[in-house]
């Protein structure tokens, strides 16, 4: 058998898909849970299919599969994958941008509602207080009065909007890439980036990381932000400078902050983040769910049948 099928990682805790299509083909199958680049290169050597979640696809690992390899992205962000190095070395770089934009959408609001009612904090008070006024824990805006700000409008941005306007939060926008009446024909508010800083009581990431919207979140922005506004990040942790989100949040400027992605994952232990009551930690579980995860590796494994059947691939980045 050929080295075939790789698995580099992943958190879902089966491959039986995977490992059903090494077999249809009489391919070699691996599965492990590298995270390393010396670890993903021991592992993806003579790999023809590359399965990645976390793993950093770096130029030493490309060098090391087969010439014409496919690599597969257990999700919609690729920023792990060096794909400038794929490309120029004949690799091509797929993600599955359609499996859970429900299910983030679900998780990113199911933040933004438990910030704004500051149902955290409230059940910290009922826990080692024993009992809360409504007002100890400062003034909590109406929905009706809140504005929403939405960086960001692909299929996750705007199930986001959807799931909010019933609640009657007014939604800003600012996506350079889509036309002001698209959006305004969903009842979402075109807006510049400047304004939405300036306006929306939340902000909500939904960008892809690159080097243009590394740290776009950062001190100028984060200056500019109404005080008391909150922020949400289901994205990647990089939209985000985490130093100047610490001192925004210690200095009272910004109200609160739910992440889900981490410049550093796992979030390092002594992360200045863990201190603040008013910031809600998650482990970049917002695509977790039982149907998406279906989802995301019945696509994905379909991507690698059509890349070993030599067909066209449906959701090639590079």
């Amino acid at each position: 058998m050929s080295s075939g099928i790789v698995v580099t990682d992943q958190g879902f805790g089966n491959v039986t898909r995977e490992q059903a299509l090494a077999n249809r083909f009489g391919v070699g199958f691996a599965a492990h849970h590298s995270q390393t680049e010396e670890e993903t290169v021991s592992v993806a050597t003579g790999a023809t299919v590359l399965f990645v979640n976390f793993a950093p696809i770096t130029r030493r690992v490309l060098s090391v599969l087969e010439p014409g390899a496919t690599i597969i992205r257990y999700g919609v962000g690729y920023d792990n994958v060096d794909v400038a190095s794929a490309k120029e070395l004949g690799i091509r770089v797929c993600n599955v941008p359609d499996y859970g934009a429900d299910t983030v959408a679900d998780h990113t609001v199911s933040m933004l509602l438990t910030l704004l009612r500051k149902v955290a904090l409230l059940d910290r008070a009922v826990r080692e207080r024993g009992w809360a006024q409504p007002s100890d824990l400062g003034s909590v805006r109406g929905f009706t009065e809140t504005a929403v700000g939405l960086i960001g409008t692909g299929r996750i941005g705007l199930a986001v909007a959807a799931r909010l306007q019933p609640f009657g939060f007014t939604v800003l926008a600012h996506d350079p890439f889509i036309e002001d009446a698209q959006l305004a024909a969903l009842r979402i508010q075109p807006v510049g980036l400047d304004e939405l800083l300036r306006s929306a009581n939340a902000i909500s990431l939904h960008a892809p990381l690159t080097a243009q919207t590394s740290h776009l979140i950062g001190e100028a922005s984060l200056q500019a932000v109404r005080p008391g506004a909150v922020i949400v990040n289901t994205a990647r942790g990089g939209l985000i400078d985490e130093g100047a989100l610490v001192s925004s949040l210690r200095s009272g400027h910004l109200g609160g902050a739910a992440l889900d992605v981490f410049e550093t994952e796992p979030l390092p232990e002594d992360s200045d983040l863990r201190t603040f009551p008013n910031v809600l930690l998650t482990p970049h579980v917002s695509f977790f769910s039982d149907a998406s995860l279906a989802n995301l590796q019945r696509l994905a494994t379909e991507e690698a049948e059509r890349a070993l059947s030599g067909q066209a691939l449906r959701c090639e980045v590079n």
